[in-house]
């Protein structure tokens, strides 16, 4: 199959929200072997403790969130808006919406 004709074009406003919780909404685009998410994050909303096999990017548009990251105490890191936070595979990691927030995953 050419290449070309696997090329697709999406605006996140036609994709759909998944709503995931009453805090916790998202729309996915996916490919093969990758995806792409807007995450809309209600000020409270918890994103539960979590690891898995792919690496993490995390931009934050608007908004901010305070992730745990790693076992035990591990880390706490506050990432805003503008910013982006890379966690590698297998990290566990939990997020908490300090306010309302979207990001990019």
């Amino acid at each position: 199959m050419e290449p070309t004709s696997q090329v697709t074009h999406h605006r996140w406003n036609d994709m759909p929200v998944d709503q995931l919780s009453d805090t916790i909404g998202r729309r996915l685009i996916t490919g093969q072997d990758m995806m792409l998410a807007h995450v809309y994050l209600k000020k409270g909303a918890i994103v539960p403790r979590h690891q898995h096999i792919n690496e993490q990017i995390t931009y934050i548009l608007e908004g901010a969130l305070r992730f745990h990251i790693g076992e035990g105490e591990g880390k706490e890191v506050i990432v805003r808006a503008g910013e982006v936070l890379c966690i590698p595979s297998n990290v566990w990691h939990q997020a908490e919406a300090l306010e309302d927030t979207l990001d990019v995953d």
